[in-house]
Protein backbone atom coordinates (compact mmCIF):
# COMPACT_ATOMS: atom_id res chain seq x y z
CA UNK A 1 0.00 0.00 0.00
CA UNK A 2 1.26 3.63 -0.93
CA UNK A 3 2.00 5.58 2.15
CA UNK A 4 1.48 9.42 2.14
CA UNK A 5 4.08 11.45 0.42
CA UNK A 6 5.57 8.83 -1.33
CA UNK A 7 5.21 7.11 -4.94
CA UNK A 8 6.95 5.99 -7.66
CA UNK A 9 6.72 8.89 -10.08
CA UNK A 10 8.06 8.86 -13.29
CA UNK A 11 11.69 10.02 -12.57
CA UNK A 12 13.34 11.42 -9.81
CA UNK A 13 14.06 15.37 -8.74
CA UNK A 14 17.32 16.44 -10.89
CA UNK A 15 19.62 16.92 -7.99
CA UNK A 16 21.12 20.42 -9.32
CA UNK A 17 17.76 21.62 -8.24
CA UNK A 18 18.04 24.91 -5.68
CA UNK A 19 15.77 22.63 -3.85
CA UNK A 20 18.67 20.09 -2.64
CA UNK A 21 21.46 21.86 -0.79
CA UNK A 22 23.88 21.41 1.71
CA UNK A 23 20.78 21.57 3.98
CA UNK A 24 20.11 17.83 2.79
CA UNK A 25 21.63 14.23 3.30
CA UNK A 26 25.07 15.41 1.96
CA UNK A 27 25.15 12.70 -0.24
CA UNK A 28 25.33 10.18 2.46
CA UNK A 29 23.11 7.43 3.43
CA UNK A 30 21.31 8.47 7.08
CA UNK A 31 21.18 5.84 9.91
CA UNK A 32 24.16 3.90 8.81
CA UNK A 33 24.01 3.04 5.64
CA UNK A 34 20.18 2.49 5.00
CA UNK A 35 18.84 3.49 2.14
CA UNK A 36 16.74 7.04 2.63
CA UNK A 37 13.33 7.58 2.58
CA UNK A 38 11.02 7.93 -0.34
CA UNK A 39 11.81 5.58 -3.01
CA UNK A 40 15.70 5.56 -2.34
CA UNK A 41 15.76 8.90 -3.87
CA UNK A 42 18.14 11.52 -1.47
CA UNK A 43 15.87 14.19 -0.20
CA UNK A 44 17.49 17.86 -0.30
CA UNK A 45 16.03 20.29 1.22
CA UNK A 46 17.58 23.99 1.08
CA UNK A 47 19.31 25.91 4.20
CA UNK A 48 16.86 28.91 4.10
CA UNK A 49 13.55 29.01 3.86
CA UNK A 50 12.36 31.69 1.07
CA UNK A 51 11.27 34.96 2.25
CA UNK A 52 8.18 36.24 1.34
CA UNK A 53 7.17 39.57 1.69
CA UNK A 54 9.62 42.18 -0.31
CA UNK A 55 11.00 40.05 -2.38
CA UNK A 56 12.70 41.53 -6.00
CA UNK A 57 14.11 40.43 -9.03
CA UNK A 58 17.65 40.04 -7.42
CA UNK A 59 17.12 38.41 -4.43
CA UNK A 60 15.07 34.91 -5.16
CA UNK A 61 17.16 32.26 -3.24
CA UNK A 62 16.62 28.87 -4.32
CA UNK A 63 15.54 29.79 -8.01
CA UNK A 64 17.29 29.66 -11.11
CA UNK A 65 16.92 30.10 -14.80
CA UNK A 66 15.31 26.66 -15.04
CA UNK A 67 12.03 25.71 -15.73
CA UNK A 68 9.81 23.80 -13.38
CA UNK A 69 6.24 22.62 -14.38
CA UNK A 70 3.22 23.60 -13.08
CA UNK A 71 -0.29 23.62 -13.27
CA UNK A 72 -2.67 26.18 -14.44
CA UNK A 73 -6.28 26.67 -13.58
CA UNK A 74 -7.53 24.25 -16.35
CA UNK A 75 -5.20 21.39 -14.84
CA UNK A 76 -2.89 21.73 -17.61
CA UNK A 77 0.84 21.03 -17.35
CA UNK A 78 2.88 24.51 -18.07
CA UNK A 79 6.88 25.58 -17.64
CA UNK A 80 7.85 28.73 -16.08
CA UNK A 81 11.26 30.33 -17.09
CA UNK A 82 13.11 32.82 -15.14
CA UNK A 83 10.91 33.94 -12.08
CA UNK A 84 10.59 37.24 -13.83
CA UNK A 85 8.98 35.89 -16.82
CA UNK A 86 6.17 34.14 -14.29
CA UNK A 87 5.91 37.45 -12.90
CA UNK A 88 5.41 39.23 -16.07
CA UNK A 89 2.64 36.30 -17.34
CA UNK A 90 0.75 36.30 -13.55
CA UNK A 91 0.82 40.47 -13.87
CA UNK A 92 4.09 41.12 -12.22
CA UNK A 93 4.27 43.62 -9.34
CA UNK A 94 0.91 45.62 -7.92
CA UNK A 95 0.70 48.66 -7.11
CA UNK A 96 0.74 47.71 -4.13
CA UNK A 97 4.47 46.21 -3.52
CA UNK A 98 2.92 43.23 -3.49
CA UNK A 99 3.64 40.01 -6.43
CA UNK A 100 1.10 37.96 -7.43
CA UNK A 101 1.41 34.13 -7.11
CA UNK A 102 3.65 32.03 -8.18
CA UNK A 103 2.91 28.51 -8.65
CA UNK A 104 4.68 25.62 -7.79
CA UNK A 105 5.98 23.14 -9.89
CA UNK A 106 4.72 19.48 -9.11
CA UNK A 107 6.84 17.58 -7.44
CA UNK A 108 7.58 14.35 -9.72
CA UNK A 109 8.10 11.88 -6.34
CA UNK A 110 4.14 13.36 -4.97
CA UNK A 111 1.58 10.54 -6.42
CA UNK A 112 -1.01 13.39 -5.86
CA UNK A 113 1.22 15.84 -8.12
CA UNK A 114 -0.33 15.23 -11.63
CA UNK A 115 -3.69 14.63 -10.21
CA UNK A 116 -5.59 17.98 -10.66
CA UNK A 117 -7.93 18.02 -7.59
CA UNK A 118 -4.89 18.12 -5.75
CA UNK A 119 -3.59 21.18 -7.11
CA UNK A 120 -6.31 22.72 -9.44
CA UNK A 121 -8.16 25.65 -9.68
CA UNK A 122 -10.05 25.58 -7.18
CA UNK A 123 -7.32 26.04 -4.64
CA UNK A 124 -7.77 29.53 -3.00
CA UNK A 125 -5.21 32.25 -3.71
CA UNK A 126 -3.89 32.97 -0.15
CA UNK A 127 -0.88 35.50 -1.66
CA UNK A 128 -1.58 38.74 -0.85
CA UNK A 129 -3.62 38.16 1.76
CA UNK A 130 -4.22 37.60 5.79
CA UNK A 131 -4.14 33.96 5.36
CA UNK A 132 -0.52 34.22 3.52
CA UNK A 133 1.65 33.32 6.45
CA UNK A 134 2.91 30.76 7.01
CA UNK A 135 2.98 30.47 3.18
CA UNK A 136 2.42 27.11 1.67
CA UNK A 137 5.47 24.85 1.27
CA UNK A 138 6.82 23.45 -1.73
CA UNK A 139 5.55 20.22 -3.34
CA UNK A 140 8.38 18.46 -2.25
CA UNK A 141 7.44 19.53 1.42
CA UNK A 142 3.97 19.20 1.77
CA UNK A 143 2.22 16.80 4.18
CA UNK A 144 -0.13 14.54 3.20
CA UNK A 145 -4.12 16.89 4.02
CA UNK A 146 -5.83 15.18 7.12
CA UNK A 147 -9.03 13.83 6.33
CA UNK A 148 -12.11 15.13 7.70
CA UNK A 149 -12.58 13.32 11.47
CA UNK A 150 -15.37 11.20 11.65
CA UNK A 151 -18.32 12.25 13.30
CA UNK A 152 -19.71 10.24 16.13
CA UNK A 153 -22.57 8.16 15.72
CA UNK A 154 -25.34 8.08 17.85
CA UNK A 155 -24.19 5.78 20.27
CA UNK A 156 -26.04 2.16 20.76
CA UNK A 157 -26.60 -0.56 22.94
CA UNK A 158 -24.16 -3.01 21.40
CA UNK A 159 -23.26 -5.25 24.85
CA UNK A 160 -23.50 -9.38 24.26
CA UNK A 161 -25.38 -9.16 27.60
CA UNK A 162 -28.64 -6.62 25.75
CA UNK A 163 -28.29 -7.52 22.14
CA UNK A 164 -27.68 -11.46 22.51
CA UNK A 165 -24.37 -11.05 20.55
CA UNK A 166 -21.03 -12.51 21.86
CA UNK A 167 -17.05 -11.46 21.25
CA UNK A 168 -17.58 -9.90 18.46
CA UNK A 169 -17.07 -6.84 19.61
CA UNK A 170 -13.17 -7.32 20.63
CA UNK A 171 -12.57 -8.07 16.57
CA UNK A 172 -14.25 -4.72 15.81
CA UNK A 173 -11.75 -3.13 18.15
CA UNK A 174 -8.71 -4.70 16.86
CA UNK A 175 -9.96 -3.49 13.24
CA UNK A 176 -10.28 0.02 14.54
CA UNK A 177 -7.22 0.18 16.06
CA UNK A 178 -4.98 -1.40 13.21
CA UNK A 179 -6.82 1.17 10.93
CA UNK A 180 -5.95 3.75 13.33
CA UNK A 181 -2.14 2.80 13.07
CA UNK A 182 -1.75 2.93 9.28
CA UNK A 183 -3.31 6.67 9.33
CA UNK A 184 -0.24 7.84 10.98
CA UNK A 185 0.69 9.48 14.07
CA UNK A 186 -0.58 12.75 15.39
CA UNK A 187 -4.24 11.95 14.27
CA UNK A 188 -6.81 11.59 16.68
CA UNK A 189 -8.27 7.96 16.85
CA UNK A 190 -12.00 7.61 15.99
CA UNK A 191 -14.20 7.01 18.86
CA UNK A 192 -15.28 3.77 19.39
CA UNK A 193 -18.31 2.21 20.36
CA UNK A 194 -18.15 2.29 24.15
CA UNK A 195 -18.26 -0.99 26.23
CA UNK A 196 -20.50 -2.32 29.18
CA UNK A 197 -18.79 -3.98 32.21
CA UNK A 198 -20.25 -6.06 34.64
CA UNK A 199 -22.10 -2.93 36.47
CA UNK A 200 -24.91 -3.16 34.05
CA UNK A 201 -25.34 -6.66 35.26
CA UNK A 202 -25.21 -5.70 38.62
CA UNK A 203 -28.13 -2.80 38.37
CA UNK A 204 -30.08 -5.10 36.36
CA UNK A 205 -29.48 -7.67 39.38
CA UNK A 206 -30.61 -5.47 42.20
CA UNK A 207 -33.58 -3.78 40.19
CA UNK A 208 -34.71 -7.57 39.92
CA UNK A 209 -33.81 -8.07 43.64
CA UNK A 210 -35.53 -4.98 44.77
CA UNK A 211 -38.79 -5.33 42.68
CA UNK A 212 -38.93 -8.92 44.42
CA UNK A 213 -37.91 -8.44 47.46
CA UNK A 214 -41.10 -5.13 47.89
CA UNK A 215 -42.96 -7.34 46.44
CA UNK A 216 -42.59 -9.72 49.27
CA UNK A 217 -42.85 -7.26 51.69
CA UNK A 218 -46.11 -6.12 50.57
CA UNK A 219 -47.10 -9.76 50.34
CA UNK A 220 -46.69 -10.32 53.59
CA UNK A 221 -48.37 -7.10 54.89
CA UNK A 222 -51.47 -8.39 52.63
CA UNK A 223 -51.62 -11.79 54.77
CA UNK A 224 -51.15 -10.31 57.97
CA UNK A 225 -53.92 -8.02 57.23
CA UNK A 226 -56.03 -10.47 55.47
CA UNK A 227 -55.19 -13.83 57.45
CA UNK A 228 -52.74 -12.78 60.64
CA UNK A 229 -53.90 -12.07 64.18
CA UNK A 230 -54.52 -8.25 64.82
CA UNK A 231 -52.31 -6.74 67.27
CA UNK A 232 -54.58 -7.05 70.46
CA UNK A 233 -53.61 -6.12 74.55
CA UNK A 234 -54.29 -9.01 77.02
CA UNK A 235 -56.57 -9.02 79.57
CA UNK A 236 -59.08 -6.25 81.40
CA UNK A 237 -57.12 -3.45 81.14
CA UNK A 238 -55.58 -1.17 83.55
CA UNK A 239 -56.72 0.92 86.65
CA UNK A 240 -57.13 4.08 84.44
CA UNK A 241 -60.17 5.05 83.18
CA UNK A 242 -61.42 6.83 80.01
CA UNK A 243 -64.55 8.67 78.55
CA UNK A 244 -65.56 7.53 74.50
CA UNK A 245 -67.87 9.17 72.99
CA UNK A 246 -69.38 6.89 70.30
CA UNK A 247 -71.70 9.45 68.04
CA UNK A 248 -74.94 7.73 66.31
CA UNK A 249 -74.75 5.34 63.27
CA UNK A 250 -70.99 5.01 64.18
CA UNK A 251 -69.89 1.34 62.98
CA UNK A 252 -67.31 -1.27 64.00
CA UNK A 253 -64.76 0.54 62.46
CA UNK A 254 -65.85 3.80 63.68
CA UNK A 255 -66.05 2.52 67.03
CA UNK A 256 -62.65 1.02 67.03
CA UNK A 257 -60.89 4.15 65.52
CA UNK A 258 -62.32 6.25 68.30
CA UNK A 259 -61.53 3.37 70.99
CA UNK A 260 -57.80 3.38 69.69
CA UNK A 261 -57.77 7.07 69.93
CA UNK A 262 -58.28 7.09 73.35
CA UNK A 263 -55.72 4.38 74.12
CA UNK A 264 -58.53 1.78 75.34
CA UNK A 265 -57.55 -0.81 72.59
CA UNK A 266 -53.82 -1.55 70.71
CA UNK A 267 -55.91 -1.96 66.71
CA UNK A 268 -59.00 -0.97 64.99
CA UNK A 269 -58.75 -4.77 63.44
CA UNK A 270 -58.90 -6.49 66.67
CA UNK A 271 -61.94 -4.52 67.57
CA UNK A 272 -63.74 -5.32 64.62
CA UNK A 273 -63.04 -8.72 64.91
CA UNK A 274 -63.93 -9.25 68.28
CA UNK A 275 -66.82 -7.10 67.98
CA UNK A 276 -68.11 -9.87 64.88
CA UNK A 277 -67.52 -13.08 67.61
CA UNK A 278 -70.02 -11.64 70.32
CA UNK A 279 -73.31 -12.49 69.72
CA UNK A 280 -74.66 -9.07 70.65
CA UNK A 281 -71.77 -7.02 69.25
CA UNK A 282 -73.98 -5.42 66.50
CA UNK A 283 -75.79 -3.88 69.34
CA UNK A 284 -73.86 -1.57 70.92
CA UNK A 285 -75.76 2.16 70.43
CA UNK A 286 -74.30 5.57 70.74
CA UNK A 287 -72.94 7.45 73.71
CA UNK A 288 -70.64 7.65 76.29
CA UNK A 289 -68.44 4.83 77.55
CA UNK A 290 -66.41 4.90 80.50
CA UNK A 291 -63.69 2.11 79.80
CA UNK A 292 -60.54 0.98 80.64
CA UNK A 293 -57.24 1.53 79.12
CA UNK A 294 -55.23 -1.23 77.38
CA UNK A 295 -58.43 -3.71 77.38
CA UNK A 296 -58.14 -6.53 75.08
CA UNK A 297 -60.86 -5.84 72.36
CA UNK A 298 -62.99 -8.99 73.73
CA UNK A 299 -63.21 -7.30 76.81
CA UNK A 300 -64.10 -3.97 75.26
CA UNK A 301 -67.12 -5.42 73.55
CA UNK A 302 -68.52 -6.85 76.82
CA UNK A 303 -68.22 -3.61 78.85
CA UNK A 304 -69.21 -1.69 76.05
CA UNK A 305 -72.69 -4.01 76.03
CA UNK A 306 -73.09 -3.47 80.15
CA UNK A 307 -75.38 -1.05 80.66
CA UNK A 308 -73.42 0.42 83.90
CA UNK A 309 -70.23 1.28 81.59
CA UNK A 310 -72.76 3.41 79.57
CA UNK A 311 -71.99 7.37 80.37
CA UNK A 312 -75.72 8.23 78.57
CA UNK A 313 -79.18 10.19 79.17
CA UNK A 314 -81.88 8.00 77.50
CA UNK A 315 -84.55 10.17 76.52
CA UNK A 316 -87.93 8.22 76.10
CA UNK A 317 -90.39 9.30 73.68
CA UNK A 318 -92.84 11.25 75.83
CA UNK A 319 -90.12 12.19 78.68
CA UNK A 320 -91.24 15.20 80.16
CA UNK A 321 -88.23 17.83 80.77
CA UNK A 322 -88.23 17.65 84.36
CA UNK A 323 -86.95 13.81 84.01
CA UNK A 324 -84.66 14.21 81.66
CA UNK A 325 -82.75 17.35 83.92
CA UNK A 326 -82.79 14.69 86.67
CA UNK A 327 -80.88 12.39 84.74
CA UNK A 328 -78.64 14.53 83.58
CA UNK A 329 -77.73 16.00 86.26
CA UNK A 330 -76.60 12.40 88.12
CA UNK A 331 -74.48 11.24 84.95
CA UNK A 332 -72.27 14.70 85.00
CA UNK A 333 -72.26 14.63 89.11
CA UNK A 334 -73.96 17.99 89.70
CA UNK A 335 -76.19 18.94 92.37
CA UNK A 336 -80.23 18.50 91.72
CA UNK A 337 -81.42 21.12 90.11
CA UNK A 338 -78.26 22.47 88.54
CA UNK A 339 -79.47 21.31 84.64
CA UNK A 340 -82.41 22.75 85.15
CA UNK A 341 -81.27 26.29 85.97
CA UNK A 342 -78.78 26.14 83.13
CA UNK A 343 -82.00 25.43 80.54
CA UNK A 344 -83.48 28.56 81.76
CA UNK A 345 -80.78 30.49 81.89
CA UNK A 346 -78.75 29.73 78.45
CA UNK A 347 -82.91 29.24 76.50
CA UNK A 348 -81.61 30.87 73.39
CA UNK A 349 -78.45 29.79 73.21
CA UNK A 350 -79.26 26.20 72.85
CA UNK A 351 -80.36 26.20 69.31
CA UNK A 352 -83.80 26.07 69.52
CA UNK A 353 -85.91 27.00 66.46
CA UNK A 354 -87.07 30.28 65.65
CA UNK A 355 -90.91 29.91 65.63
CA UNK A 356 -90.50 28.48 69.10
CA UNK A 357 -92.09 31.02 71.53
CA UNK A 358 -91.23 32.02 74.67
CA UNK A 359 -94.11 33.20 76.53
CA UNK A 360 -94.55 33.19 80.56
CA UNK A 361 -97.64 30.59 80.23
CA UNK A 362 -95.10 27.84 78.63
CA UNK A 363 -94.35 26.39 81.85
CA UNK A 364 -91.01 25.32 80.09
CA UNK A 365 -89.26 26.49 76.46
CA UNK A 366 -87.39 23.82 75.75
CA UNK A 367 -90.31 20.98 76.21
CA UNK A 368 -90.80 19.34 73.12
CA UNK A 369 -87.16 19.37 72.16
CA UNK A 370 -85.41 17.31 74.03
CA UNK A 371 -85.57 15.13 70.99
CA UNK A 372 -85.85 11.14 72.55
CA UNK A 373 -82.52 9.22 71.77
CA UNK A 374 -79.22 8.49 73.92
CA UNK A 375 -76.68 11.32 74.57
CA UNK A 376 -73.46 11.42 76.05
CA UNK A 377 -73.04 12.69 79.33
CA UNK A 378 -70.12 11.60 81.30
CA UNK A 379 -68.55 13.34 84.28
CA UNK A 380 -66.71 16.60 83.16
CA UNK A 381 -68.87 17.72 80.48
CA UNK A 382 -70.58 21.07 80.99
CA UNK A 383 -75.06 20.54 81.19
CA UNK A 384 -75.49 22.66 78.55
CA UNK A 385 -72.80 20.50 76.47
CA UNK A 386 -75.78 17.95 76.56
CA UNK A 387 -78.61 19.72 76.01
CA UNK A 388 -77.34 21.17 72.87
CA UNK A 389 -76.93 17.97 71.45
CA UNK A 390 -80.86 16.80 72.11
CA UNK A 391 -81.66 19.99 70.94
CA UNK A 392 -79.93 19.52 67.43
CA UNK A 393 -81.73 16.84 67.28
CA UNK A 394 -85.05 17.87 67.46
CA UNK A 395 -84.47 20.81 65.25
CA UNK A 396 -83.45 18.34 62.58
CA UNK A 397 -86.14 15.96 62.93
CA UNK A 398 -88.33 19.14 62.90
CA UNK A 399 -87.16 20.74 59.44
CA UNK A 400 -86.67 17.07 57.77
CA UNK A 401 -90.62 16.91 58.47
CA UNK A 402 -91.24 20.08 57.28
CA UNK A 403 -93.64 21.40 60.42
CA UNK A 404 -93.92 24.89 59.24
CA UNK A 405 -95.78 24.12 55.86
CA UNK A 406 -97.88 20.76 57.61
CA UNK A 407 -99.24 22.56 60.10
CA UNK A 408 -101.48 24.93 58.28
CA UNK A 409 -102.72 21.78 55.96
CA UNK A 410 -103.80 20.06 59.97
CA UNK A 411 -105.94 23.74 60.65
CA UNK A 412 -102.85 25.02 62.88
CA UNK A 413 -101.27 27.56 63.29
CA UNK A 414 -97.89 27.16 63.63
CA UNK A 415 -95.03 24.17 63.46
CA UNK A 416 -95.33 25.06 67.28
CA UNK A 417 -98.76 23.93 67.59
CA UNK A 418 -97.90 20.99 65.69
CA UNK A 419 -95.20 19.43 67.83
CA UNK A 420 -97.66 20.29 71.15
CA UNK A 421 -100.35 17.98 69.12
CA UNK A 422 -97.43 15.05 68.67
CA UNK A 423 -96.90 16.07 72.58
CA UNK A 424 -100.34 14.86 73.46
CA UNK A 425 -100.73 12.09 70.87
CA UNK A 426 -97.42 10.84 72.48
CA UNK A 427 -98.99 10.99 76.56
CA UNK A 428 -102.79 9.69 75.46
CA UNK A 429 -101.71 6.85 73.01
CA UNK A 430 -100.44 3.42 74.52
CA UNK A 431 -99.92 1.41 71.28
CA UNK A 432 -98.46 2.56 68.20
CA UNK A 433 -101.85 1.65 66.88
CA UNK A 434 -103.39 4.07 68.69
CA UNK A 435 -101.17 7.28 67.82
CA UNK A 436 -103.34 7.98 64.31
CA UNK A 437 -106.35 7.92 65.98
CA UNK A 438 -105.53 9.36 69.06
CA UNK A 439 -104.25 12.33 66.38
CA UNK A 440 -107.79 12.21 64.71
CA UNK A 441 -109.57 12.94 67.88
CA UNK A 442 -107.34 16.04 68.90
CA UNK A 443 -108.19 17.12 64.97
CA UNK A 444 -112.04 16.78 65.64
CA UNK A 445 -112.01 18.52 69.18
CA UNK A 446 -110.21 21.56 67.87
CA UNK A 447 -112.78 22.21 65.36
CA UNK A 448 -114.74 24.83 65.34
CA UNK A 449 -118.09 22.89 64.34
CA UNK A 450 -117.02 20.55 67.42
CA UNK A 451 -120.81 20.58 69.80
CA UNK A 452 -120.03 17.48 71.67
CA UNK A 453 -116.94 19.21 73.86
CA UNK A 454 -117.52 22.30 72.46
CA UNK A 455 -113.68 22.95 71.59
CA UNK A 456 -112.66 21.13 75.13
CA UNK A 457 -109.88 18.37 74.74
CA UNK A 458 -110.56 17.21 78.01
CA UNK A 459 -106.68 15.56 78.33
CA UNK A 460 -105.83 14.09 81.66
CA UNK A 461 -102.16 14.56 80.60
CA UNK A 462 -102.56 17.98 80.44
CA UNK A 463 -103.77 18.59 84.01
CA UNK A 464 -101.10 15.63 85.27
CA UNK A 465 -98.17 17.29 83.28
CA UNK A 466 -99.22 21.04 85.13
CA UNK A 467 -99.00 19.05 88.32
CA UNK A 468 -95.86 16.76 87.47
CA UNK A 469 -98.00 13.97 88.24
CA UNK A 470 -98.99 10.89 85.98
CA UNK A 471 -102.64 10.03 88.42
CA UNK A 472 -105.39 8.53 85.69
CA UNK A 473 -107.99 8.88 88.92
CA UNK A 474 -108.53 12.76 89.23
CA UNK A 475 -111.72 14.14 90.97
CA UNK A 476 -114.20 16.60 88.66
CA UNK A 477 -114.11 18.44 91.53
CA UNK A 478 -110.40 19.20 91.12
CA UNK A 479 -110.27 19.33 87.79
CA UNK A 480 -112.73 21.82 87.37
CA UNK A 481 -111.31 24.09 90.00
CA UNK A 482 -108.33 24.47 88.14
CA UNK A 483 -107.83 27.07 85.55
CA UNK A 484 -104.74 26.90 84.65
CA UNK A 485 -104.09 27.16 80.96
CA UNK A 486 -102.74 24.05 80.82
CA UNK A 487 -106.01 22.15 82.20
CA UNK A 488 -107.82 21.33 79.13
CA UNK A 489 -110.89 20.73 81.03
CA UNK A 490 -111.63 24.59 81.90
CA UNK A 491 -109.30 25.87 79.03
CA UNK A 492 -110.90 25.63 75.07
CA UNK A 493 -108.30 24.73 72.43
CA UNK A 494 -104.14 23.13 72.97
CA UNK A 495 -102.53 23.36 75.98
CA UNK A 496 -99.51 26.87 75.83
CA UNK A 497 -96.51 24.24 74.63
CA UNK A 498 -95.50 20.83 74.07
CA UNK A 499 -96.28 18.34 77.52
CA UNK A 500 -93.62 15.98 76.88
CA UNK A 501 -90.90 14.88 74.18
CA UNK A 502 -92.64 13.51 71.33
CA UNK A 503 -91.00 10.36 70.07
CA UNK A 504 -90.75 9.72 66.13
CA UNK A 505 -93.88 7.86 65.74
CA UNK A 506 -96.02 10.28 67.68
CA UNK A 507 -94.97 12.78 64.96
CA UNK A 508 -95.71 10.85 62.21
CA UNK A 509 -99.29 10.36 63.35
CA UNK A 510 -99.76 13.99 63.87
CA UNK A 511 -98.90 14.62 60.41
CA UNK A 512 -100.92 11.84 59.41
CA UNK A 513 -104.26 10.83 61.43
CA UNK A 514 -107.25 8.96 60.43
CA UNK A 515 -110.62 10.02 58.91
CA UNK A 516 -112.69 7.81 60.71
CA UNK A 517 -114.58 10.44 62.79
CA UNK A 518 -113.16 9.26 66.10
CA UNK A 519 -114.61 11.77 68.83
CA UNK A 520 -114.16 9.84 72.39
CA UNK A 521 -111.63 7.21 73.78
CA UNK A 522 -111.03 5.22 76.88
CA UNK A 523 -108.54 2.92 78.18
CA UNK A 524 -111.05 0.40 79.45
CA UNK A 525 -107.91 -1.98 80.96
CA UNK A 526 -106.63 1.17 82.72
CA UNK A 527 -103.29 0.78 81.14
CA UNK A 528 -102.49 0.01 77.36
CA UNK A 529 -105.99 -0.89 75.94
CA UNK A 530 -107.41 1.82 74.49
CA UNK A 531 -110.99 1.83 72.75
CA UNK A 532 -112.11 4.84 70.46
CA UNK A 533 -115.86 5.79 70.01
CA UNK A 534 -117.50 8.61 67.48
CA UNK A 535 -120.32 9.59 69.63
CA UNK A 536 -121.33 10.33 72.87
CA UNK A 537 -123.14 7.40 73.62
CA UNK A 538 -120.35 5.13 72.81
CA UNK A 539 -118.57 7.18 74.76
CA UNK A 540 -120.83 6.01 77.86
CA UNK A 541 -120.63 2.69 77.23
CA UNK A 542 -116.87 2.81 76.73
CA UNK A 543 -117.03 5.04 80.39
CA UNK A 544 -118.75 1.80 81.52
CA UNK A 545 -116.49 -0.74 80.63
CA UNK A 546 -113.87 1.16 82.29
CA UNK A 547 -115.42 1.38 85.85
CA UNK A 548 -116.27 -2.05 85.83
CA UNK A 549 -112.73 -3.29 85.20
CA UNK A 550 -111.28 -0.62 87.50
CA UNK A 551 -113.83 -1.09 90.60
CA UNK A 552 -114.73 2.22 90.26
Amino acid sequence: MTEYGRGPGPEPWHPEDPLYGDGGWGGQQPHGGQQPPYGGQQQHYPQQQPQYGDWSQEQQPGYGHEQYPYYDEQGHQQYAGHPQQQYQQHGGWDATGTHGQVPYAADPGDPYGQQPVAYGAEQPDLYGSDDAYPPPEPPGRRRPESEPEPQAEPEEETHPFFTGGGGDDDDEEHELAGRRDRRGKGRKPAKGKKRRTGCACMVVVLVFGGGLGGLGYFGYKFYQNRFGTAPDYVGDGTGETVTVEIPKGAGGYEIGRRLKDAGVIKSVDSFVHAQSQNAQGDTIQAGAYLLRKQMSAASAVRMMLDPKSQNNVVVTPGERNAGVYEAIDKKLELSAGSTQKAAQKEYKSLGVPAWAPNTGELKDPLEGFLFPGTYPAAKGMQPDAVLKAMVAQATSKYDAYGLTSKARSLGLDNAFQLVTVASLVQAEGKTHDDFRKMAEVVYNRLKPTNTETNQLLQFDSTYNYLKGTSNIHISEKEINGNHNPYNTYTHKGLPPGPIGNPGEDALKAALNPTHDGWMYFVATDGVNNTEFARTLTEFQQLKDKFNATSGN
